[in-house]
């Protein structure tokens, strides 16, 4: 790791989130990813979890491995036909970090560096992130939580959503990290099930529907922290309306520099993007 930009050293109250660490340039969800996006500084890393068969918190954005951006480990492609058949939670953790995620690289992405990497757990990421931090002096990062859950895939791609839930809870108490993380998720069940767990843990409420924001949040059933739609839903009216509720408003995930542009003109609180970098630039 090279010298690091400190997060206080951006002049500017909007919270810069590297998603999946930062997935324009680095393997995503990867240690390298979240490690880059520290020496870049950014204040808040996004990431995604599911949990393996011996109940270890995963960072994966699926349950499963990719065709898109996985190798198996005798390193061959995963066929897209067959990749719900590479089942993270009917593996234990070092089954599937026999994996190989980097390697390939994301057509997608044409500037994310390939190397080998695996997929962490969240015990790993908070070591070596808290870590680097220290080896550098740097203000502590926070982190932002996607808990992967869907009803039709509980007891297949993952555990009951109690137990899912209170895993990744669990291992944020155990690293005592509670004031400094976000979950976020798309499910309102995990995020009222997360708030009975804990009362320090903020909530970000996932949307990327055209419901009105009112509807959104009586299906919610309960107040979040934060109301983070899919960035093409924002707009002044929508500002206005979060704002009045006592929310912040951090939109995903926002990557062409227009974009960016456009977020920071309405005046948003956060930007969750695959270039962080970019974002902290235009703010500099």
């Amino acid at each position: 790791m090279t010298q690091a930009c400190d997060p206080k050293d951006v002049s500017s109250s909007i919270d810069v989130q590297g998603h999946r660490g930062c997935r324009g340039i680095m393997p995503e969800n990867s240690i390298p990813a979240f490690l880059k996006a520290l020496e870049m500084g950014v204040p808040t890393l996004e990431l995604d979890v599911v949990i393996s068969k011996d109940l270890d918190v995963i960072v994966s954005h699926d349950p499963y491995f990719s065709h898109k951006i996985a190798l198996d480990p005798t390193g061959k492609e995963i066929p897209e036909s067959a990749e719900l058949n590479h089942n993270i939670f009917e593996m234990t953790t070092a089954e599937l970090q026999a994996y190989d995620c980097g390697s390939k690289g994301n057509e997608g992405f044409p500037f994310q560096q390939k190397m080998k990497v695996y997929k962490p757990t969240l015990e790993e990421v908070f070591e070596k992130v808290e870590a680097a931090q220290n080896a550098h002096g740097l203000k502590p990062v926070d982190y932002n939580i996607e808990i992967k859950r869907r009803e039709a895939w509980d007891g297949v791609y993952h555990p009951p959503v109690q137990i899912f839930v209170e895993r990744v809870i669990e291992t944020i108490k155990a690293a005592k990290l509670e004031d400094r993380t976000i979950i976020q998720s798309f499910d309102a069940e995990s995020l009222r099930l997360a708030r009975k767990l804990s009362d320090k843990i903020r909530l970000a409420w996932l949307i990327e529907n055209r419901k009105t924001f009112e509807e959104n949040m009586l299906h919610l059933g309960i107040k979040p922290d934060i109301y983070s739609p899919h960035f093409r839903l924002v707009d002044k009216d929508l500002l206005r309306q979060v704002h009045a509720q006592g929310l912040t408003i951090i939109p995903w995930t926002v990557n062409e520099a227009s974009d960016i542009d456009k977020m920071i003109d309405l005046g948003v609180d956060g930007i969750i993007s695959d270039y962080p970098g970019r974002v902290l630039e235009k703010l500099k």
